[in-house]
């Protein structure tokens, strides 16, 4: 049933700006960047962003400032270190074969005797033979052989160290965000719709895939989740109370869509039993939202300060499939909302946090990344972080640009930049305050012309007391310990 007018109101008072949980409140204080709706603003916004930057990495928030890493891979606060747990061409899958390059989405699963198994997506597309270091094509594991990417499941003792790793699945595109389920198993997201007979694949591609980091034995035989639709996808969450999935779309021309799966009536969620549903099985629907004065919001860019909300209706989407025409492009601009670079979501607070990377030209307000917190219980979307455009991503202490997001057991969100410039695990408290946690500082480029790869997979493990990251670019996942404490 379509949430009214009077719903709105009446739910909105002292709803969705305050969350009790893990993250908490993330509020429009101290030092988040705003997108300023005129010029004069935004010239009094940069000012006020550089002296927020300079809080975040000198002040008492966070750990301190990064510290220069003498090997020239990660600089972190003082107190903190790392290890290198794979590195693409380097370290060797039990087969003998090499990691593969390109990591991006990571969850973390309790394993044996203190252990955790982490399921690595690899972001890899377009033709296999010219890709370095593809997910290999393990016997009984592939989807379709002329695709290069997957995901891997790296074993990692309770002493930090990697013990074993091991093909996931392998012959998918560009995988990406994805997400862990509350049954123990991983969604790996196809952020790629390439059909069967285009650039040599041999099935259609932009669906979702469940795998086992337990068993081995689950994985054979791949089979897509098509109930979950074909498009762009890139990262899913799991309600646990209601069994709905929410799904991120990054796409463009026109922009993506936020999109929720309903289980069919008398199905219960479980190991596997996703890719035993019919290609139909369900209903998927499209969100569209509105103000308070239930005027139709056409994008999330239009939010311009953190702790605005937007009521949520959802529109049933005609062919998830997408057969003849891209799911995105079956909606006019008044049927749906849309937002650029949908990208890693969390469920934690009893709803998700969704990240809009950034939005430029194709949106009708740019900004530099946005934070939503959508709560299904209110129906209501809440603006919790905005980032102003970065007038200068060269410079080290602005950030922007999120991508993954985790939820910290100790107090608000940790995010990965896939920005320009320079690139950082950066954290937001409660408060609203952010302050760095990381710098990649492996230079891809020259002296005259840096360039840093996004990180990309963050996510800590289940004690808490390691985060796990990778470098994209050239596929580097590394365990990151240090003297983790509560932020306000």
């Amino acid at each position: 049933m379509p949430i009214t007018r009077r719903d709105f109101s009446k739910t909105s008072a002292g709803a969705g700006l305050t969350l009790v949980g893990t993250a908490g409140v993330l509020s429009t204080a101290g030092a988040y960047a705003y997108a300023d709706e005129n010029a004069d603003a935004a010239a009094a916004g940069d000012q006020e962003r550089e002296a927020r930057s300079s809080q975040a990495l000198g002040g008492g928030t966070g750990y301190g400032p990064l510290i220069d890493d003498p090997n020239g891979l990660v600089a972190l606060p003082a107190g903190f270190s790392y290890k290198v747990i794979t590195h693409a061409g380097v370290t060797r899958l039990d087969s003998g074969e090499p990691t593969p390059n390109s990591h991006d989405g990571t969850a973390t699963f309790p394993g044996t005797r203190g252990s955790t198994l982490l399921v690595t997506n690899h972001e890899l597309g377009g033709d296999r033979a010219e890709v370095d270091f593809p997910v290999p094509l393990t016997p009984g594991l592939v989807y379709d052989p002329a695709a290069p990417g997957g995901c891997t499941v790296v074993e990692v003792s309770k002493h930090g160290e990697r013990v074993a790793e091991w093909v996931g699945i392998a012959g998918t595109q560009e995988n990406c965000a994805g997400g862990r389920t509350p049954w123990g198993t991983w969604l790996t997201c196809e952020e790629d719709t390439t059909r069967a007979g285009e650039d040599g694949m041999t099935k259609d591609h932009g669906y979702v895939f469940e795998v086992d980091p337990y068993d081995r034995r689950a994985n054979q035989h791949p089979r897509p989740v098509k109930a979950l639709g074909r498009y762009d996808h890139e990262a899913v969450v799991v309600d646990t109370r209601r069994g709905h999935l929410y799904l991120t779309e990054d796409a463009d021309e026109p922009n993506g869509l936020l999109y929720r799966w309903t289980p069919p009536k008398g199905f219960r969620h479980g190991r596997g039993k996703l890719r035993g549903l019919s290609d139909t099985a369900g209903v998927l629907e499209a969100f569209k939202c509105f103000d308070s004065r239930g005027e139709f919001v056409d994008d999330l860019s239009r939010a311009t300060k953190a702790g605005t909300v937007y009521g949520v209706d959802w529109v049933t989407v005609p062919d998830r499939d997408a057969r003849t025409v891209p799911v995105r492009e079956q909606f006019t601009d008044t049927q749906v909302t849309r937002a650029r670079k949908l990208e890693g979501m969390w469920w934690a607070d009893g709803g998700a946090y969704v990240v809009s990377s950034y939005a430029r030209e194709e949106s009708p307000v740019q900004h530099d990344g946005q934070v939503w917190f959508y709560d299904p219980a209110r129906r209501k979307l809440t603006l919790k972080l905005i980032l102003g455009v970065n007038q200068d991503p060269s410079k080290d202490g602005a950030l922007d640009g999120p991508d993954n997001i985790t939820v910290s057991p100790y107090g608000g969100v940790i995010l990965a930049e896939d920005g320009e410039g320079v690139q950082h695990l950066f954290g937001a408290t409660d408060e609203g305050r952010t302050y760095p946690i990381a710098r990649n500082e492996l230079n891809e480029g020259t002296a005259e012309e840096p360039e840093y790869s996004e990180f990309a997979g963050v996510v800590f493990s289940p004690d808490g007391r390691t985060l796990y990251a990778s470098i994209q670019s050239p596929g580097i996942q590394l365990a990151i310990t240090g003297p983790w404490r509560h932020q306000r």
